[in-house]
């Protein structure tokens, strides 16, 4: 299990994991849980890194910025 990674958003502190382990350059997708759920986050064609499953009360733009900040971290872009 790995520690919790904190981000800002909105002004709002959020707290997530990330559930997937070996993480690297040609990783396509990444499981994290958020708000003790989890969800896929996909790269697309365009390098963005997106919600492979969501519902209407999910906040994409909280995801996408979350999958950004992955990308970061691990230098996958």
């Amino acid at each position: 299990m790995s520690l919790p990674l904190r981000i800002t958003f909105d002004d709002i502190d959020y707290t997530y994991k990330v559930l997937s382990k070996g993480i690297n350059r040609e990783t396509t997708q990444i499981k994290i849980s958020l708000f003790s759920e989890e969800f896929t986050l996909i790269r697309n064609q365009l390098n963005d890194w997106v919600a492979e499953e969501t519902s209407i009360g999910d906040n994409q733009a909280l995801l996408k910025a979350i999958g950004r900040s992955l990308a970061s971290r691990y230098r996958l872009k």
